[in-house]
């Protein structure tokens, strides 16, 4: 039986992963779940799978729970609290696998503390990778940790390049479904408003990733979470627009032959790939009824109309912090969104500014990664100001 821990466990990834535990008990046991401050829902997964270890990153709901546990459970559960408590959460030594699936930025330290602790790493959490991607590969060939992307893409290449060496690789190619706006001019886009954006005509996501898919930044996070995953440069890893989402992803071969992965469109496909690798669940998800599709069908992005795609090309080429401030101005420019504070359209123009204000530091110590967002996160404010 495989003892796992789940980062996030009150989010959409961790409800999702729950659910297929639910499904396989005499496969996993929870040994440990963390939340931010849904105390809630988090008090409900206790009772369902009797963790050993739980964690809240807000200390409040942290003590809240204590109380609402009380001296039932207090010999069996032990409740951390705090960053600190999310990374030692991390680490806990009873459990083999890690599920990272806490969104943003936050999900770094505990990602990273896991690494240390050399555990097999589910990885749904990219914003980790994207600010500190060389420091985490770094540190999982040092301490024997092992990655297993999450994220569909991603797991979609993992599975199509098993058996091949990488000198044998062309390109790879991620898919996209182009988000709701596909199509749409940047006039329309500029009406757009945060309730149109959370409705993705193909995945139900948290409201992050739902805006990020929207505006292709989701797409460009990919692309810097392939090139340190999979060791490739920017050059080989391309990009198209696929609305049906049903080949996950591509591998083109130097004799031009590819391979892809299929399925339909469901994160309980790769999040189970990941908790059983190497094995694989029956019926993880439902089939394709290939019969029932007419066409599958690829286009280019426009870049024109949602640029986001191309900072994320810049960023790699910049190297260093560039990708950490990527990811901390799209976090901020996001969240404004979501409250009504800016427009759809000045997401891209916020992270754009952002960028070109900094100056890249050297990404080898994560001490420099972290001070990179947090100065991001002050000076997306500040453009957010000037262009109110």
């Amino acid at each position: 039986m495989k003892r796992i821990t789940i980062l996030g466990s009150t989010g959409s990834i961790g409800r999702n992963a729950l659910d297929i535990v639910s499904s396989h008990r005499s496969r996993f046991k929870v040994a440990v779940l963390t939340a931010g401050d849904n105390v809630d829902l988090l008090e409900k997964q206790i009772k369902s799978f009797s963790p050993d270890v739980v964690a809240l990153a807000d200390e409040t709901a942290a003590s809240k729970l204590q109380k609402r546990i009380g001296k039932k459970h207090a010999s069996s559960l032990q409740i951390l609290s705090g960053q600190k408590g999310i990374a030692e959460a991390a680490t806990y030594n009873d459990s083999d696998f890690v599920l990272s699936a806490i969104v943003g930025a936050a999900g770094l330290i505990p990602t990273m503390s896991a690494i240390r602790s050399g555990k097999t790493i589910g990885l749904a959490n990219k914003e980790a990778l994207v600010m500190a991607g060389k420091i985490m590969i770094k540190e999982s060939k040092k301490y024997r940790a092992r990655i297993l992307p999450v994220d569909s893409e991603h797991s979609a290449i993992f599975q199509c390049i098993q058996g091949h060496r990488k000198s044998d690789v062309r390109r790879i190619i991620l898919t996209a479904s182009g988000g709701p706006f596909a199509g749409k001019s940047i006039g329309e886009l500029d009406n757009i408003e945060p309730e149109d954006a959370l409705k993705h005509p193909r995945w139900k996501m948290g409201k992050k990733i739902t805006i990020d898919s929207a505006t292709l930044m989701n797409k460009g996070f990919e692309v810097i979470e392939a090139h340190y995953l999979f060791g490739l440069p920017q050059q080989k890893i391309d990009v198209l627009i696929h609305p049906q989402s049903i080949v996950h992803s591509l591998v083109e071969f130097n004799d031009r032959s590819c391979i892809a992965q299929l399925s339909i469109p469901d994160m309980k496909g790769p999040i189970s790939y990941a908790l059983s690798y190497p094995e694989r669940l029956e019926d993880a998800i439902n089939g394709l009824e290939f019969d029932c599709i007419e066409s599958l069908t690829f286009k280019k992005t426009d870049n024109e109309c949602f640029p986001c795609l191309s900072y994320a090309y810049t960023a790699i080429e910049a190297g260093g912090t560039m990708p950490s401030v990527l990811n901390a101005a799209n976090e901020v420019a996001v969240n404004a969104f979501l409250k009504g504070a800016i427009r759809f359209t000045e997401i891209p123009v916020i992270i754009r500014k952002t960028m070109d204000h900094h100056t890249v530091m050297p990404d080898t110590e994560l001490n420099v990664v972290m001070e990179a967002d947090r100065w991001a996160r002050e000076m997306a404010e500040e453009v957010i100001k000037s262009i109110r």
